[in-house]
């Protein structure tokens, strides 16, 4: 169980913006699980409204980490009516899937956690030992919320960080992730005008925040010259980051958690059959 100290070390390290970074790498790191990929193939949106579904996560995760009890049970029970039908039996090439497998649920929170301490590091320099552990039990929630346990979920650094490298070394990079990343990190249609000029450095960021192994799975092509490049741009915003202001490093969080409260507000005046 976390207190209120370690909650306050969770949300400075949570509510840091440049967090966002590693969005695109933890999401590729969950489609590495062929149960997930092949959920995300069949049932997700992303194909037709990739940033929809993308500030739905977000959206969940930001009312977990700092929302109050009915922002957060509005969250859960938004995600939980989306997963529904999320769901189908083995075939002769696929495992069976399910929104509502817990140990899905827990490797999904367990990415998360795994691409911000990568992001923290890089930005602040290493975590001492009581802070990466409070980092690692505050991340749990996002889990147990739905369908999964606290039981199973690492208790500090040392141990996530041993079940992690177990997990890694179980991942599987299939058709179907490899196509859902096509999408997510490709030109298409669906996002908006503008964002092309901003997908080379996202995946470029996204690849070196994978493990070799599965970044090389995906297709990316890495280089002394790309890891040189990344070096450089960390070393950029490891400098000016912690420099703005807080309104401006916390602004995603912001403006997340008062989307969902206009969403709770809305939902609490919906006559009871439209919920």
């Amino acid at each position: 169980m976390i207190d209120q100290d370690e909650r306050e070390v969770f949300r400075r390290h949570g509510a840091e913006g440049v967090l966002l970074l590693g969005g695109g790498a933890a999401i590729l790191l969950q489609l590495a699980d062929p149960r997930v990929a092949r959920g995300v193939a069949e049932h997700s949106g992303f194909r037709e409204r990739p940033l929809d579904r993308l500030l739905g996560t977000l959206d969940y995760v930001y009312a977990v980490g700092f929302g109050d009890d009915e922002l957060v049970a509005d969250a859960v029970r938004a995600v939980n009516a989306r997963h529904a039908p999320v769901r189908a039996h083995a075939d002769d090439a696929r495992p069976a899937y399910s929104a509502f497998d817990a140990d899905a649920q827990r490797w999904v929170a367990s990415t998360l956690l795994g691409v911000a301490i990568v992001l923290h590091e890089r930005i602040y320099g290493p975590l001492d030992e009581p802070t990466a552990d409070a980092v690692v039990r505050g991340y749990a929630p996002v889990g147990f919320r739905l369908q999964a346990s606290r039981e199973g979920w690492p208790d500090t650094r040392a141990e996530f960080d041993t079940w992690w490298s177990e997990r890694l070394a179980r991942l599987e990079v299939g058709g179907e992730a490899r196509s859902v990343a096509r999408t997510l990190l490709s030109h298409s249609p669906a996002l908006p005008f503008g964002t092309a000029a901003l997908l080379p450095p996202v995946r470029l960021i996204t690849a070196s925040l994978l493990p070799p192994d599965v970044r090389a799975a995906y297709g990316f092509r890495w280089t002394p010259r790309a890891q040189r490049v990344v070096d450089g741009w960390f070393l950029g915003i490891s400098a000016v980051w912690p420099l703005l202001p807080r309104a401006v490093r916390h602004a995603p969080m912001r403006a997340s958690l008062r989307r969902a409260r206009r969403r709770s507000r809305y939902a609490g005046h919906e006559p009871r059959g439209r919920r």
